[in-house]
């Protein structure tokens, strides 16, 4: 027998059959329309060899020109996403650490920060990284990748540094106060309390809101397409097509390429939280790690 769910009701043989229907309804209704989508491509001529040879057939004679530019756009993609990556976690722990550690008044500086940065669309903190800087004299085109790439990952990195401050301090918040007087009472101080005890716990915590942030910092990578000349993986799809007149194809491999990237990035964290599991880290509760912090402390006061 299966288990009885706590969020519904199980259903009866009549319910189960009305969703079977309906299910089947929908599926064959879906069917018509990709049959009905796909037909009208094939009457435009979006299935030839003359469309997809350059993106899928070796002989053609564009095929290794677009690869070597998709190519160029995977790395260039990779590199900008890393480094923003890297600095938005940093500084968005720092931030998260310092909003935990200051007082009421002295934390609503970082308050604001936040809450400005998180409220600005993505694409006007790029514009402004790559544009604005650049205008009022700020130059970085002397650094390794140019001024493009560094306005990107600035734009990447406001924001994304304070969406990770506050997932990091959520982890934080989400520990039992035992946590952090455990640690205490075995000599720690504030700083090496929060450092050694409470942040790793937090990124364990929220490892997997972390990887999904990972995920749309790469995909925002793209965003920089509309503001200005750098070869990211977007930008070298509207190259390639412009050039081939193959935009549905292009942005089909395009998309795939994005996918594999994002389900690696994906799979990475679910192989992370499988390793976890299996030391006991995650499946155990936190308090289990309080007690632990707790321990000596007992042990000193009993003597």
């Amino acid at each position: 027998m299966s288990e009885p769910s706590v969020l519904y009701d199980a259903q009866g043989p009549r319910a189960r059959r009305r969703t079977l229907i309906g299910t089947v309804v929908a599926l064959l209704l879906l069917a018509g329309l990709v049959f009905l989508a796909v037909r009208r491509l094939v009457d435009r001529g979006q299935f030839t060899m003359e469309k997809w040879g350059p993106l899928i057939d070796p002989d053609n004679e564009a095929f290794d020109a677009v690869w070597r530019l998709l190519r160029e756009g995977v790395v260039n993609t990779l590199k900008a996403a890393a480094v923003a990556m890297v600095l938005s976690i940093v500084l968005g722990t720092v931030i998260a650490v310092a909003r935990l550690s200051l007082g009421r008044v002295a934390r609503i500086p970082l308050i604001g920060l936040v809450e400005l940065f998180r409220g600005l669309p993505v694409v006007v903190l790029v514009y402004f990284g790559v544009r604005v800087i650049d205008d009022v004299g700020i130059d970085l085109s002397g650094w390794p990748g140019g001024q493009v790439f560094w306005g990107l990952v600035f734009g990447l990195t406001a924001y994304n540094m304070v969406v990770f401050a506050e997932v990091i301090r959520a982890g934080v918040a989400s520990l039992p106060r035992g946590q952090r007087e455990g640690a205490l009472a075995t000599g720690l101080t504030d700083g090496q309390t929060m450092r050694i005890v409470l942040l790793p716990q937090a990124f364990r915590v929220m490892l997997p809101a972390i990887i999904s942030q990972l995920v749309v910092v790469l995909k925002d990578t793209s965003l920089v397409t509309f503001v200005a000349n750098y070869d990211e993986l977007l930008s070298q799809g509207d190259t390639i097509q412009r050039n081939l007149d193959n935009p549905i194809q292009t942005y089909f491999v395009v998309a795939l390429i994005y996918i594999a990237i994002n389900y690696t990035l994906g799979r990475l964290a679910q192989y992370i939280q499988k390793r976890q599991a299996r030391s006991g880290r995650v499946s155990r509760p936190a308090a289990a790690t309080a007690a632990k912090a707790a321990g000596p402390a007992q042990v000193g006061g009993g003597a």
